[in-house]
């Protein structure tokens, strides 16, 4: 009986854990970031198997992230401020030249060859895009502080465990979506469009890449 009620308090808890990561996992993803963008032109560009595989990378990077700030939250937070600066300048030269890069193909495009071209690999999207997200050190600052506020809620392995899993499900449910929306309109949008469309994602993206470059 004792057993039972300690099982039935263990699930319960983890349950608990695991919803509150699924919040915590969409509150990370819901905001539109540089990812974001580049994730909705993933799918724009490349169709919905390669931009699927990008939101699973992004979520397998927000799941390590919250993993880390349940396991050594305070550390985390140490090294990250005293190298916060450095990784900032690296992740905004990274997003830059996407950006770049993106912006120059964008524009000599002519032709719908050109901007959409679906059946990219996804093993490269997925790495791609856990590349980047690992870049943003303020994805684990916030799960290390997220982690801390709820204390003796996430102590135990089933609990964390279910935690980090809530975290992946809620951030990738939000980005399958971004995927998802990005090759629907990728499909359906005329050349121009398409063109048009990329060249204000990327300039996006550039646009974020100078802000967290000046904010380093």
């Amino acid at each position: 009986m004792i057993l039972d009620i300690s099982l039935a308090s263990d699930v319960s808890g983890a349950l608990a854990a695991f919803s509150v990561g699924a919040v915590a996992g969409l509150g990370v993803a819901v905001p539109l970031g540089a990812v974001g963008v580049l994730l909705l032109h993933e799918g724009m560009a490349r169709g919905w198997r390669p931009a699927l595989a990008g939101a699973t990378g992004v979520a397998v990077v927000d799941l390590v992230y919250a993993a880390v700030a349940v396991i050594a939250g305070g550390a985390v937070t140490a090294v990250l401020s005293e190298h916060q600066g450095a990784v900032r300048v690296g992740g905004a030269v990274v997003l830059g030249v996407l950006a770049l890069r993106g912006l120059v193909r964008a524009v000599r495009s002519r032709s719908a060859a050109h901007v959409l071209a679906p059946g990219g690999a996804p093993g490269g999207a997925f790495c791609k895009f856990v590349a980047l997200t690992a870049l943003n050190p303020l994805t684990a600052v916030y799960f290390t502080v997220l982690a801390a506020g709820l204390g003796d809620r996430l102590r135990g392995l089933w609990t964390a465990a279910a935690f980090a899993l809530g975290v992946f499900a809620g951030s990738w449910a939000w980005q399958a979506v971004l995927a998802v929306i990005g090759s629907v309109a990728g499909a359906r949008l005329p050349a121009g469009a398409r063109a048009v469309t990329s060249i204000a994602g990327y300039g996006v993206v550039l646009v974020l890449a100078i802000t967290l470059a000046v904010s380093a």
